[in-house]
């Protein structure tokens, strides 16, 4: 029996071995042979292996240098190794890293696609109990085809122009002719067009569903339609598309909003919040002091894991023999450690190995201004619930007992009427974001090291009870009925439609309100302009109008000469997309599909000094050009140059 050889995009032969992903159990099988996947079984493995390359956007600090820095969301913080993605620095090219592992993760993942829709293709045995009928295949055909679709617009939307291969090889290859954004667009489409007719409406939890393609259908045409200067093969019904599909996934009743943006988040508060009862000695957790799995949180995390909002995740899993060793770059999803300020440093009464409720403080980004002030804070509940703004004592030796608040961070504008000596008699440590000291000079408070922590991919459970385990089990999230809605919006917005996209805009504000009788940040009386005691409900002042983009209007902070309607709804639905995706790894291809990464990223993030036009796409990576031939020889340097994409 042959082993079978697989060709990814960097030229060396890899045997091909798999994890095979069951999504509640998985096999490590090793050396598996061609002819294995020539069976039922085997075929199944092979599907299954196709979706554990999902996990690579979350399991390293590519998630952030990839998708979150470099944009006008965040700003750095003050630890970090790859500040270059952030600041556009030449250290950012060709050689870089994380490019090589994005670029052979997806080709990787790709050729397994291929060989799955080739063998599946080929097999006939009608006595199978799991593929021997066409309907069975086409689901399988379905999952791969849509998972092929999705690596390549990862791809596309980094790389732009990229090799389409969309055959299995069993040979060495190495000529890669890169092909034209329009035809890599040409080719994602019917994949997941495929996907979308022959995929179920419920299947194993993790695997892809009939909704799913139809998210990423939107996604994709509306990608491609949102060109103006750039090449896509965009067409004039781009937009048509891509409200149709989202509609599909919108009336489908297969998804639905959760009532309450936190339950997104579970785990990630304190008990009873956002009422926290404090009990003095133990720090209002579900938590029992010590690193590991808590009391109360697996049950919460499993729920927003599975929350009918999302549409398609990354699967992680807390089974710790199905992992890779601990300081590996793969096994858990690791995101959980990167928005978080230095909490253990400068607070007496917060330590870190004391419990993993306040996670790892990688401290490598925080809000930037725009971001903050983006919201409507009095009104929008997303704020509060996105960010951490108080913490609890978990030792001795601050000014509280334990589990009594120890620090609070306020969020306030520049005609606050606070001072330096209301900050220091505080009751705990407080940092304010702006005060005025005995010169009445207005001074910040938040820096790169004491800011704002988002919460979203916080994570208490490890696979190990390490204190320093970074393997966190929470899901990653690839698409969401939320985004869904914003996509149909756009696309309405985009055809002149802006009544029905207001309707979908105000379907995700309506949930983002206040409702009737919710608890509230005391900060919302205290300094966002409401009144202490007003329990009711605040969708009448948040609900969307025309008006905040037919007009200059201050919430939404439009970049200077930005003038027509037309206009303004792009960077108005770019302020949506903020307000409700936040940090979920979608931003720097958002403004890279709008064409607005440099000039907002210009505009609103102080710390991308060195950024330029033209790092719009990222340059190919180094090993792909060396190793690529032409005619049968290895390229020369011009060759080499026109291969690269422009500026590297």
């Amino acid at each position: 029996m042959k082993k079978l050889v697989i060709l990814l995009l960097t030229v060396s032969p890899l045997l091909f071995s798999l994890s095979c992903k069951k999504f509640i159990e998985e096999d490590q099988v090793s050396t598996l042979t061609y002819e294995y996947f020539k069976t039922d079984l085997g075929l199944e493995d092979l599907v299954r292996s196709a979706y554990s390359p999902l996990r690579y956007k979350f399991d390293n600090e590519q998630a952030y240098c990839l998708w979150n820095f470099g944009i006008d969301e965040f700003i750095l913080g003050d630890q970090f190794n790859y500040s270059y993605y952030n600041t556009y620095e030449p250290r950012l090219n060709a050689a870089d890293n994380f490019l090589n592992g994005f670029w052979v993760n997806n080709y990787g993942a790709i050729n397994r696609c291929n060989l799955g829709i080739q063998l599946l293709n080929e097999f006939n045995n009608p006595t199978s109990k799991i593929l021997g009928t066409d309907a069975q295949k086409n689901q399988r055909l379905g999952e791969l085809r849509f998972l092929r679709g999705y690596y390549y617009f990862q791809l596309v939307q980094q790389f732009g122009g990229v090799p389409l291969v969309l055959n299995s090889s069993d040979s060495i290859r190495t000529d890669f002719p890169r092909s034209s954004i329009a035809d890599v667009y040409n080719a994602i489409i019917p994949d997941l067009k495929f996907a979308s007719d022959n995929l179920n409406t419920a299947a194993d939890v993790g695997r892809a569903l009939k909704g799913s393609a139809d998210h990423f259908l939107a996604k994709v045409y509306l990608t491609r339609g949102s060109a103006v200067t750039d090449q896509r093969g965009q067409k004039a019904t781009d937009m048509d598309s891509a409200a149709y599909y989202a509609d599909l996934v919108i009336s489908s009743n297969k998804f639905i909003l959760e009532p309450d943006y936190m339950n997104l988040w579970a785990v990630v508060y304190p008990k009873g919040y956002p009422n926290t009862t404090v009990t003095i000695g133990t720090p209002p957790y579900n938590f029992d002091g010590v690193s590991g799995v808590a009391s109360g949180e697996t049950s919460k995390l499993s729920a927003s894991n599975n929350s009918k909002e999302i549409i398609f995740a990354a699967q992680f899993s807390t089974n710790i023999g199905l992992a890779s060793p601990s300081g590996s770059t793969a096994g858990g999803n690791r995101t959980h450690e990167y928005f978080t300020c230095q909490y253990d440093g400068g607070i007496p009464g917060l330590i870190r190995n004391s419990d993993n409720f306040n996670g790892r403080p990688f401290r490598r980004m925080g809000p930037s201004d725009y971001t903050i002030d983006l919201f409507d804070r009095k009104n929008d509940s997303r704020f509060y619930k996105s960010f951490r703004t108080t913490f609890y004592a978990n030792t001795t030796g601050g000014k509280t007992p334990v589990g009594d608040t120890i620090a609070q961070f306020i969020v306030n504008d520049k005609n606050t009427t606070l001072t330096a000596a209301q900050v220091a008699g505080a009751r705990y440590i407080t940092y304010a974001r702006y005060y005025r000291d005995a010169s009445n000079n207005l001074q910040q408070g938040f820096n790169n090291n004491k800011y704002l922590s988002l919460v979203k991919h916080f994570d208490p459970i490890r696979l190990t009870s390490a204190f320093n385990e970074e393997r966190g089990v929470r899901n990653g999230i690839l698409a969401r009925l939320a985004e869904t809605y914003l996509i149909a919006a756009e696309a309405y917005g985009r055809k002149g439609n802006y009544v029905k996209a207001l309707e979908y805009i105000n379907k995700i504000r309506q949930r983002a309100a206040y409702h009737a009788n919710e608890f509230r940040n005391p900060a919302t009386w205290m300094y966002d302009g409401s009144t202490k005691g007003d329990v009711t409900d605040t969708y009448a002042n948040l609900m969307a109008t025309d008006v905040l983009f037919t007009t200059n209007a201050p919430s939404e902070n439009y970049p200077p000469g930005v003038g027509s309607t037309e206009e303004r709804f792009i960077h108005f639905m770019l302020n949506e997309r903020t307000r409700e995706l936040l940090g979920e790894f979608c931003r720097w291809e958002d403004l890279v599909r709008t064409e607005l990464l440099y000039s907002r990223t210009k505009l609103f993030n102080k710390d991308a000094t060195s950024i330029m036009p033209y790092h719009k796409l990222r340059p190919i990576p180094q090993q792909q050009i060396d190793l690529t031939t032409q005619n049968g020889q290895l390229m020369d340097a011009t060759q080499k140059k026109n291969y690269q994409n422009p500026g590297y």
